[in-house]
């Protein structure tokens, strides 16, 4: 029985021990790449400092670009379900090198350069993360999915302890040159360059699987899609994204420095919850993990408001890390559960698709809210974080509304009921054949 099953899964790409050096290659190249990205939390720096923009300005960019991280998860999930993780995988760091090398032309806030560079970075960025994980997700059974995404993910915590930090020792001085941004971006395409080249070892020997006859897309996440779970994502993409745009502009805005006490908090805390609970959704399920993870988020957009100098950033960040540490994988997870294997590229894009999503539309609102607030002579960055901790907390009560037992069962009921009307119509059917 212990060889048929292990004969089973080697036929689905599964590994006995998922922690082999594939795995810590993977690890690495997510290291890298979340180093170069972090590094680029001071694009605030960019666009506003040096470019002469605004808020508005910055969430317009970013919300814009993310259109392209949002069309890449449209075709991701088929592509890397078609030709595999690793042909899209490599591909997407070429092209976030090239975006990295295109901001290093730009000179203005104006024209369509500057938002194509950014949609090129976001769209490079999503098929990045979507391909290693849906690589690591195929290598072990869907039950512990959760746990390897969860463990992965770490590697975006060691990144995240170490850009921001290199990205304060390009910036001396209270006047931006074109000189410190050039470094910024040039460090994160070296360090593009370190994740091409893990990438490519990680993945080293991965055949293809069997092509075989699929369904078209639609009708696939029409049959499986998780529901209310995409809303969750859309949520998390807009709480989790929000420090990485907005930080920077948020602390400038009270004359601290820097910005990398905050991530290093932020990094070390989600870190240690994600590796001390890495099995936690096995033992309690989606459900109580996810609202966990939406109360820490709200609870972080709160704690931002009282900030007032550098150390007390420090009540944010762990109440972001511990609210990162539980939704990622937990939502990532709870979004493939009812797709079958062979669609695992599709569910897994479809989540961080909607991750997306939430930034899209999220981030453009934040900065417009924080502009008109600041010209009506209201307190925009307070009244910000106290409407997005409020819609943190209005789709935990909505989530947990639609995933309560009583109200399952009840949908189970009547979908089992239409399930065995339809049977009997059937069988009524060929009786009058």
């Amino acid at each position: 029985i212990s060889a048929r099953r292990n004969e089973r899964r080697a036929n689905r790409g599964e590994v006995a021990n998922p922690y082999g050096s594939a795995f810590w290659f993977c690890y690495l190249a997510n290291t890298a790449l979340m180093i170069a990205v972090s590094i680029l939390f001071r694009y605030a720096d960019f666009v506003i400092g040096y470019l002469g923009g605004t808020e508005q300005d910055l969430g317009l960019i970013v919300g814009i670009g993310m259109i392209g991280a949002i069309l890449m998860r449209v075709v991701q999930g088929v592509g890397i379900d078609h030709y595999g993780p690793r042909t899209v995988w490599l591909i997407c760091l070429l092209l976030f090198i090239a975006s990295t090398g295109w901001h290093l032309l730009i000179g203005s806030v104006d024209g369509p350069s500057i938002y194509l560079a950014r949609a090129l970075f976001a769209t490079s960025v999503a098929g990045c993360f979507g391909a290693s994980l849906t690589y690591i997700s195929l290598k072990v059974p869907p039950q512990r999915v959760a746990e390897m995404v969860g463990t992965l993910g770490t590697s975006g915590f060691v990144g995240l302890a170490i850009g921001p930090a290199i990205g304060d020792l390009f910036f001396g001085s209270e006047t931006i040159t074109r000189g410190e941004i050039n470094r910024m971006f040039v460090a994160a395409a070296v360090m593009g360059c370190v994740s091409f080249v893990c990438a490519a070892a990680a993945t080293r020997g991965q055949t293809r699987r069997e092509r075989r006859r699929r369904p078209p897309l639609l009708a696939v996440v029409r049959r499986y899609h998780p529901g209310v779970v995409l809303l969750v994502a859309a949520a998390m993409g807009l709480g989790v994204g929000l420090p990485h745009v907005f930080l920077k502009s948020y602390v400038d805005d009270l004359d601290i420095p820097r910005i990398r006490t905050f991530f290093w908090i932020y990094a070390a805390t989600a870190f240690l919850v994600r590796i001390r609970t890495r099995r936690i959704t096995e033992q309690m399920g989606f459900r109580p993990v996810i609202l966990m993870g939406l109360g820490s988020l709200a609870a972080s957009m709160l704690a931002y408001m009282p900030v007032k100098s550098e150390w007390q950033l420090v009540f944010p960040a762990l109440f972001a890390g511990v609210a990162h540490a539980f939704l990622f994988p937990a939502v990532v997870a709870a979004g493939g559960a009812r797709f079958p294997v062979r669609y695992r590229g599709v569910a897994t894009t479809l989540t961080l698709a909607l991750f997306d999503v939430g930034n899209c539309f999220g981030q453009p609102l934040v900065g417009t809210m924080i502009v008109t607030s600041r010209r009506l002579e209201l307190p925009s960055y307070p009244l910000m974080f106290a409407t997005v901790a409020a819609t943190m907390l209005s789709v935990a009560g909505f989530y947990a509304w639609r995933t309560s037992p009583a109200l399952v069962a009840q949908r189970q009921s009547r979908r089992a009921a239409r399930r065995a009307g339809a049977t009997v119509n059937g069988r009524l059917v060929s009786l009058q054949d």
